[in-house]
């Protein structure tokens, strides 16, 4: 009586699976069904399982102080420049120091005139209360405010060290410098430009078109110590 071959081998071995290998398989199952569910609209897309929520949780605002404002808006300027901003270091090429924003800015400013300035010799009536003569200051215009939805940084090249101070503050890729060209700029501007006048003309179609309606006829509106 002779054994056959596979009783001589003895029972097979079993194949010991590492660990890793099942832990792996699984995690590829789970992700197989998450698929398969939210693509049968079984379970919640992988949007509402991994997608990024916003919570504020910023305080109240408070009010700080209140002013009375004495100021007529006569007119309002929208300006728009191109900020070019490049800081080099002496003896370092701009590979290592150095850094360059290219930084669109856009804001408004306002002119206006300020009537709480006008005292009572600079207003004249005649007797019938016809005829009016004001003297008022030369409208000014105030502080540029840059509108944050459209300013943006078109370019930003950096040096190494500029990077490595960036990657350990606590403010990286500050834009308060380019904020403040940008706003200067737009200043400039808007002292060459015909706001201020703008804003005379404006003031002086609403002073007429009270006094009309108050029954007077002859309106004047003048400008400046000297008048024009």
């Amino acid at each position: 009586m002779t054994l056959s071959e596979q009783q001589l081998k003895g029972p097979p071995r079993r194949t010991h699976v590492p660990w890793w290998a099942k832990v792996a398989g699984v995690g590829a199952v789970l992700v197989a069904l998450l698929l398969v569910g939210s693509r049968l609209s079984l379970l919640p897309s992988l949007d509402d399982v991994f997608g990024e929520e916003t919570h504020d949780r910023s305080g109240p605002a408070l009010l700080k102080s209140i002013q009375d404002m004495s100021r007529y808006e006569a007119a309002s300027g929208n300006f728009q420049v191109v900020v070019d901003l490049e800081k080099d270091a002496k003896f370092l090429p701009d590979a290592i120091r150095g850094t360059r924003t290219l930084y669109v800015g856009a804001g408004t400013v306002g002119a206006y005139v300020d009537l709480g300035k006008v005292g009572e010799g600079q207003v004249t009536v005649n007797e019938e209360r016809t005829t009016a003569t004001l003297r008022l200051p030369h409208a000014r215009l105030g502080k540029p405010a840059l509108d944050a939805d459209r300013s943006y940084a078109v370019s930003k090249e950096r040096g190494l060290l500029d990077r490595l101070g960036d990657f350990f503050s606590d403010n990286p890729a500050d834009e308060r410098a380019v904020n403040r060209l940008a706003a200067r700029h737009i200043g400039e501007a808007a002292e060459e430009s015909e706001l201020a006048a703008r804003a005379e003309k404006n003031t002086t179609s609403m002073l007429q078109g009270l006094l009309h309606s108050l029954g007077f006829e002859d309106v004047t509106v003048r400008y400046g110590d000297g008048g024009r």
